[in-house]
């Protein structure tokens, strides 16, 4: 779905909704007293955000991977597996899986390593921990109580925040803010905090300031005409990120969060795309969901993390990794 323009602001059918908030509420309170609870006996890093869609959780997991893989460490993704139909414990092999059996994200942590889809985390966290991993970053999960957390990191788009503040599917939030960050032990703040969100958050949080930047290449240097689209939670940064190399935006089309592309989707773009002399370029989760014999005909928009203090954000990994101190 994609999220309605209401959940920015507060109004009247946000309080309309409130009632339907509470409902929601009270089934995650259910579910953390009623989901058992298992220990994997390794470091477990959770990536994960109190709204809905399009914060960063990926790239900041994918990120966080490289860091601790230059200190040596052998880590493991464990995710969910949005949008695909395999239930798991299962590890990702992207020779033979596709995103309709793990879902995109899957898809792109497994380039950078070992990847376990599982709806029941405690499940797939044991199998990746057997399997030889000694630390697992979990992407999103934060909500689900099924595997012990030894670190959470609640990511927060600056220029979003927490959206109107109120709960599903009257806001954008999976939970209230303050229970959810009650559990977490830091915030990752993406981009500049134009909400003003660290002036509300508890003063015991560390705040790893990151930003994420498009990566240029030749396909895609300033001047050129693109044709861009993007099936994400928040399809307008896909386009602030094009702007951002100076590209020529002749067309952009959105599609709703995790969209599966069907072939007359796909010749509608090209189509569109050859009229208006431009190049077709979508982003990298998208990228994956594409049917593999059209993937060479639509130019990846790849993406990096930049962390302003990485001093800070190795005391806050190395004291979920059980090395620090406190």
């Amino acid at each position: 779905m994609k999220a309605p323009d209401f959940w920015t602001q507060d109004g009247f059918l946000p309080r309309l909704l409130d009632p339907l908030g509470c409902l929601f509420k009270a089934g995650g309170a259910v579910r953390r007293l009623t989901t058992p609870v298992h220990v994997a006996g390794i470091p477990v890093i959770c990536v994960g955000n109190l709204v809905v869609g399009g914060a960063g959780k990926t790239p900041v997991a994918l990120s966080l991977a490289s860091q601790l893989a230059k200190t040596g460490h052998v880590v493991a993704f464990l995710t969910r597996g949005h949008g695909g139909r395999l239930s798991g414990p299962v590890q990702v092999d992207p020779s033979v899986h596709h995103a309709g059996d793990v879902g995109d994200e899957a898809l792109l942590l497994a380039e950078v390593a070992p990847t376990w889809v599982s709806r029941d985390r405690g499940k797939g966290g044991i199998a990746a921990r057997d399997a030889g991993a000694e630390v697992i970053i979990m992407d999103d999960g934060f909500q689900n109580p099924g595997l012990t957390k030894t670190l959470s990191l609640v990511v927060v788009d600056g220029g979003y925040g927490f959206g109107n503040g109120r709960v599903l599917p009257a806001g954008p939030l999976r939970e209230p803010i303050a229970q959810g960050l009650e559990r977490a032990n830091a915030v990752v703040l993406i981009g500049t905090d134009e909400t003003k969100i660290t002036e509300s958050l508890p003063r015991r949080l560390p705040v790893l300031r990151a930003t994420i930047s498009p990566i240029a290449h030749d396909q895609l240097r300033a001047g050129v005409s693109v044709l861009g689209f993007a099936g994400i939670g928040r399809p307008s940064k896909f386009r602030a990120s094009l702007e951002t190399l100076d590209l020529k935006i002749a067309h952009f089309e959105t599609f709703a969060d995790h969209h599966s592309y069907t072939a007359n989707e796909i010749q509608a773009l090209f189509r569109e795309a050859e009229r208006l002399g431009a190049v077709p370029v979508t982003t990298a989760k998208d990228h994956v969901r594409l049917p593999a014999e059209v993937r060479h005909r639509i130019e990846r928009l790849d993406i990096s993390v930049s962390w302003q203090d990485e001093a800070a954000l190795s005391r806050v990994l190395e004291k979920g990794l059980g090395h620090g101190q406190g």
